[in-house]
């Protein structure tokens, strides 16, 4: 198998345990073997060789395997450091949550007041509307490019006179509205979205400055517009390693061993369902379909509009970030748990949510009662 199984390492830096036994990581994350975590050892693997079995030539060597703050699982190459695409819309929604805990915005605040470039045509898309996918937002240059059809537009700051729908009417998972967005979170925090995530969620979570980084367009008007989407190369690039430090803070509604660093409210809603099954796809060429199962730039475990939840074996509770080439990051609060699965290999084969989902299953089947 194309995969390394880490046994126990040497004792490493960790946080203090709270009284369920969760760890936070300090320089490093500790290991344990997965008995020792509640986890049948056979069974996990099980597990993960199911993941590899469905997955491109990546396989499972980036995946990483987080239970009670303690890795128990990880491939040999969550060290290695590439784009996460779409990933990167849960990145730009988590700097959102922080200005709005600062207060210089509201949720339903209108975006032409932050951008007046949007005041002549998407006068009503708010902030909500952005980071729900239906604004509507339609940018020049964003005719469909192969079998690309969600919003590739180059030139994604430039609106078009054309929206896609009303503000709010329907669902349209699009690229250049979420570049619009970032650009229209620059503006409103008054520097680039990298540096506030980094002073203000990856620092204190420890996250190693070597292995993140966020891209960006260059300057306009000023500031550095880091891509809130993640097309065009314009994504936070990072490992699975530091990946599993967000998701941790998440796990935790915000909270780092103590510190409240984004506030839990936020993360509540952020990662529950925000979109009704009853809110029509404006786009459903593109088969990214959000009704039902997305939040606020992140996915949940909801029900799509035929009932079926989007990852079926998973906990109601689940939540992900989710990019092209099978870049992954679930949530799993119910069982104080972080996976992340990295790679570069959707184009031999894509992992399908079915196919998550029976992996999760099967996680949660190496469970042992407490």
């Amino acid at each position: 198998m194309g995969w390394v199984m880490t046994m126990l390492a040497a004792v490493v830096s960790i946080g203090p345990a709270s009284a369920d036994g969760t760890v936070f990581p300090r320089e490093h994350w500790e290991r344990a073997q997965p008995d020792a975590q509640g986890v049948d050892p056979a069974a996990l693997e099980e597990a993960v060789a199911y993941l590899e079995a469905h997955s491109g030539p990546d396989g499972v060597r980036e995946l990483m395997i987080v239970r009670n703050g303690y890795v128990i699982w990880q491939g040999d190459r969550v060290d290695k450091v590439h784009g996460i695409w779409s990933c990167t819309k849960s990145f730009t929604s988590t700097c959102l949550g922080l200005l709005i805990d600062d207060g210089k915005c509201a949720l339903d605040a209108p975006a032409k007041d932050f951008l007046p470039a949007l005041a002549r045509d998407y006068p009503a898309v708010t902030l909500r509307h952005f980071a729900t996918m239906t604004s509507g937002y339609r940018a020049l240059g964003d005719e469909p490019r192969g079998g690309y059809l969600h919003g590739p537009s180059a030139t994604p700051f430039e609106p078009s006179p054309e929206p896609l729908f009303a503000p709010g009417s329907h669902y349209a998972y699009w690229d250049s509205a979420m570049n619009q967005f970032g650009h229209v979170l620059t503006r409103i925090a008054g520097e680039p979205l990298a540096e506030l995530f980094q002073r203000r969620i990856a620092e204190p979570i420890g996250m190693d400055p070597n292995e993140w980084r966020w891209g960006d367009f260059g300057t306009i008007d000023g500031l550095r517009v880091n891509g809130g989407s993640g097309n065009n190369n314009r994504h936070v690039f990072i490992s699975a390693r530091q990946m599993a430090r967000l998701g941790w803070l998440f796990l935790h509604r915000g909270n780092w061993n103590g510190r409240q660093l984004i506030g839990a409210a936020w993360v509540d809603q952020a990662t529950s369902v925000q979109v009704s099954t009853a809110v029509p796809l404006g786009h459903p060429e593109s088969k990214i379909d959000g009704p039902g199962v997305y939040g606020l730039n992140w996915w949940c475990n909801g029900r799509h509009p035929d009932g079926q939840p989007k990852w079926p074996g998973a906990p109601e509770s689940t939540f992900a970030a989710c990019g092209y080439n099978n870049n992954d990051l679930f949530v799993l609060p119910e069982w104080n748990m972080v996976v992340v699965r990295l790679g570069l290999d959707q184009a031999d084969r894509a992992i399908s949510d079915a196919e998550y989902g029976e992996f999760l299953r099967r996680i949660g089947q190496s469970l042992r009662p407490d």
